[in-house]
């Protein structure tokens, strides 16, 4: 079993390792979870993981590294393992939005293998979009890393140059259906339901429409085709939604969210 350690336990980091655990992609005592403060991991250490404030010692026992520290602090981390990393033995996983595969390799090393990854916050309930890539990583680790991450939701291998696309679609994209279905829900409160059974009765609806696409692997305009009947109340409501550029403001916003995340990658690559 390899040996796992993850650089900054926030809750990407967190998510990820209980994650593995719950579908027995790793056992708890093979994860070190590292902290500045592991005041913090205190329950994480009860439930038999690996706690560390030492991430020079935490990477020279581990396979796989994971990187998941803000930022602002990753160069100071790389510093401080570089001498620890060897690239025969050692694998990095990145999941920092904006830093790419190769700012890591300068600090590491070009013989490293570094993969990035950018799941989304839906990551703490299992259920995150991962997009994954990488310039040098072999097939049988790529392998190895989408299952890592499968066992935390769904992964797409994607070109490390979408990145910042795939931030924009996934990482805040998350924020723009919940946008929708709180729109849905004041829509419901409008039209006489208490705020508390219109949010769920949204909600549903919601998780209803994404699972008939998942489940039936059909196009969004399939299923809209079989609840639209002619002069019916479906498409009057769709229409006037067009009317007023739903899906419009939707692609603007989606393509505003990348042009920002280009410019954070610049700033932070």
């Amino acid at each position: 079993m390899k040996k796992i350690t993850i650089i900054g336990s926030g809750n990407i980091g967190l998510s990820l390792a209980k994650g593995l655990v719950k579908a027995d992609f790793a056992q708890a005592a093979d994860i070190t979870l590292t902290r500045r403060n592991i005041d913090h991991l205190k329950a994480y250490q009860e439930a038999g993981f690996n706690i560390s404030n030492n991430n020079k010692a935490s990477v020279e026992a581990a396979d796989i590294v994971i990187l998941a520290v803000l930022p602002q602090q990753l160069n100071a981390v790389l510093d401080e393992i570089n001498t620890s990393i060897v690239a025969a033995k050692h694998l990095v996983i990145s999941v920092i939005s904006g830093v790419s595969c190769a700012a890591v390799k300068d600090k590491l090393g070009n013989d490293v293998e570094v993969i990035r990854a950018m799941p989304n916050t839906a990551i703490a309930i299992g259920q995150s979009m991962t997009c994954i890539a990488s310039d040098n990583a072999s097939a049988a680790n790529l392998a190895d890393i989408t299952r890592m991450f499968e066992t935390v939701g769904s992964v797409v291998k994607i070109n490390e140059d979408l990145m910042t696309s795939a931030t924009a679609l996934c990482a805040c994209g998350i924020a723009f259906f919940l946008r929708a279905i709180r729109a849905a829900s004041q829509g419901g409160v409008e039209i006489g339901f208490h705020a508390d059974e219109a949010l769920k009765m949204a909600v549903q609806t919601a998780k209803g429409a994404a699972d008939l696409l998942l489940l039936h692997g059909t196009h969004p305009e399939s299923e809209i085709d079989k609840v639209t009947s002619p002069k019916g109340c479906t498409i009057a409501g769709l229409n006037e939604m067009e009317h007023n550029g739903f899906s419009s403001s939707l692609i603007k916003g989606i393509k505003l969210s990348a042009l920002k995340a280009g410019n954070l990658y610049t700033k932070e690559g």
